[in-house]
């Protein structure tokens, strides 16, 4: 009897009516009320069904079960009983992130690259204080450091009798002049000083009338890649020397007339101009007669030119070599003796007034580091980072790639640069990058 009684029960369904109440059928913060269920009967394994619950199996069958009948609450009493699943909670869900994702495998790099202790020291440089270089005298002589090191320049072109006060003579060019202003920096990035030069504006110049030739051969880089392989090869020490104001040991031809020094005039003849005797840096033909000048004494101490690249000069002495190459106005020194480098560097010194800057760390944007086991490590990291600041790409991440492997260039994909100089610039930099990443020039 028991096992019919629960067959006639299930089988008989069960209606719930949900009726929509009002706010007076239910009050504000009162219980909600339920009708209980009716009660289904349950089969034990001691005994059969409770004579409680049902006098008979056809009177539970003939019985019609009561509705259950559940309130609708509103959102204000929603809101009290429930207030972490108000639905003024609903508004505050964030929207759904629907941006593709590109992972490190579709890009091309398959491991991350992890940065030695000296590579992020490099990749800090960026964020070292930018001291601003004044654009012109009127902002420079309010700083003490500039102001000082213009009575430097200036004190530098008295002693080398650079120029001489006369009457403007009538019918000739008479070229500007200018103040530049340079922050010199070490390779670490840390400050080494203030430079300032008295340019000449050689732009107004005539070609013919005040300057003639202006070629200046300069060492190549596959020359400066050479002797550092001979230096890391035979153990030999690299020597640097900075020449102080080059373009002065020059020997004009050509009469040429400038306006006086900004702030600098004479205040006797603030009308005169000068007439320079040297090659001023500024002027056409200033590079050229620098380097006419040095290296027409080379010979002299027994330095011969190389045939394949005019600015290599090498020096024999029985077993002994001395090699030197020339980059407008810095001079790197190596050879087989350390004596006869220093007895080099004493020669040069008794003509040109230079500056022994010890050994090569830092030469035309190379970094050069020397490792325990002989060998030179040269890298471009700060003339890289100097790159990114230019561009404004100083938050971009590394990769290990130069370029996205399988990537189509298409012509019209991006936007042209407003000023084509400004990409022509970059493209040359990215060029001087392959000194010692080659494999920049097939991205």
């Amino acid at each position: 009897s028991s096992s019919s009684s629960v067959a006639s029960t299930s089988s008989a369904p069960i209606s719930v009516v949900l009726p929509i109440l009002s706010h007076a059928d239910v009050p504000p913060l009162s219980a909600p009320s339920v009708t209980p269920p009716v009660p289904i009967a349950s089969v034990s394994s001691s005994s059969g069904p409770s004579t409680s619950q049902f006098s008979s199996p056809s009177a539970v069958h003939d019985q019609e079960p009561s509705p259950t009948i559940l309130p609708v609450l509103t959102n204000q009493q929603l809101d009290v009983l429930f207030p972490s699943l108000s639905s003024s909670s609903v508004s505050d869900i964030s929207p759904i992130n629907h941006h593709s994702m590109q992972t490190r495998s579709e890009s091309g790099v398959t491991k991350r690259k992890d940065f030695t202790d000296d590579e992020c020291y490099h990749t800090s440089l960026l964020a070292l204080p930018q001291l601003d270089e004044p654009s012109s005298y009127k902002v420079a002589r309010y700083s003490p450091e500039w102001v000082t090191a213009m009575q430097e320049e200036i004190s530098a072109l008295n002693t080398q009798s650079t120029w001489t006060l006369v009457p403007p003579p009538p019918g000739v060019n008479i070229v500007g002049s200018k103040w530049i202003y340079k922050v010199k920096r070490n390779s670490d990035g840390s400050v080494s000083g203030y430079k300032a030069w008295v340019v000449a504006q050689g732009f107004s110049q005539t070609q013919g009338f005040d300057y003639s030739e202006t070629f200046n051969p300069v060492v190549r880089h596959t020359t400066v890649r050479l002797i550092l392989s001979l230096a890391a090869m035979h153990g030999w020490q690299l020597r640097q020397l900075d020449v102080k104001n080059a373009f002065l040991h020059g020997d004009l031809e050509e009469e040429v007339y400038m306006k006086q020094s900004p702030g600098f005039e004479d205040s006797t003849h603030p009308q005169y101009v000068c007439k320079l005797r040297k090659s001023l840096c500024g002027l056409k033909q200033a590079p050229r007669e620098w380097n006419a000048k040095f290296t027409g004494y080379l010979p002299a101490i027994g330095f011969k030119a190389s045939q394949s690249d005019p600015s290599l000069f090498v020096k024999k002495e029985g077993y002994e070599i001395v090699i030197l190459f020339l980059y407008v106005d810095d001079i790197i020194l190596t050879g087989s003796s350390t004596s006869l480098v220093q007895t080099t560097i004493e020669e040069l010194s008794s003509v040109f007034e230079m500056k022994d800057m010890g050994q090569l760390t830092y030469f035309l944007g190379l970094q050069i580091s020397y490792l325990s086991t002989g060998s030179i490590f040269v890298s471009q990291q700060k003339y890289a980072k100097e790159l990114l600041a230019k561009v404004g790409m100083t938050t971009c991440k590394a990769c290990s790639t130069p370029c996205k492997p399988y990537t189509q260039v298409l012509q019209t994909e991006g936007e042209p640069l407003k000023d084509p100089s400004f990409y022509r610039s970059i493209v040359g930099a990215l060029q001087y990058l392959t000194f010692t990443r080659p494999d920049l020039a097939y991205s």
